[in-house]
């Protein structure tokens, strides 16, 4: 449980300390200039691997497990997760509605890996990382002012976003299954 937590509370600081400690990361940009950014990176490079294997070698109570449904939806979610990335990098006609769209496709993967997951670990993986989602919209959102949207989306960035999310989809199935994960079974 230890390196979970570490790896969460790695996570966290990581990613906030630009907004909630600018100081201090304006300091380390100015002593390391671009390498800052490669210093960030490999903060959150550690804190996925403590999470890994924190979470991999983390044995809890087991509250519920898989079923049809429920995996049912977990895949639904998961391509709204995908394609919400996706769109926030093309900027398509959602990110006109949705403001964070990266980080909503972040909080709906940890919703659908709550879902099939029942057990303390996955509580404490995907509900911190849902609630640093969370927090992490609230502090963006009390910080900037929401951008004006562009005035048009090309239709072939709807047409990239919609294939784009069923490649990585499909990868993202076939590492779970060849990890021993199969997404589709109940």
């Amino acid at each position: 449980m230890t390196l979970l937590v570490l790896g969460l509370l790695l996570w966290w600081a990581a990613h906030l300390t630009k907004r909630l400690a600018p100081g201090l990361r304006a300091s380390l940009q100015e002593k390391m200039g671009d390498g800052s950014r490669g210093l960030f990176a490999l903060l959150i490079l550690l804190s996925v691997i403590l999470m890994t294997i924190g979470y991999q070698n983390y044995t809890g109570t087991f509250y519920w497990g898989r079923n049809a449904a429920l995996v049912g939806i977990n895949n639904l979610l998961m391509l709204l997760a995908v394609y919400l990335f996706a769109a926030s990098g093309l900027r398509t006609k959602i990110t006109s509605v949705i403001r964070h769209p990266q980080l909503t496709g972040f909080k709906a993967w940890a919703v659908a890996h709550l879902l099939v997951n029942g057990d303390t670990a996955s509580f404490l993986l995907f509900g911190g990382l849902l609630v640093w989602a969370v927090v992490e919209v609230i502090v963006i959102n009390r910080q900037t002012e929401r951008p004006e949207p562009p005035e048009s989306y090309p239709a072939a960035n709807e047409m990239k976003a919609v294939v784009g999310t069923i490649v990585v989809f499909v990868i993202v199935s076939g590492v779970h299954i060849w990890l021993g994960y199969n997404p589709f079974g109940a």
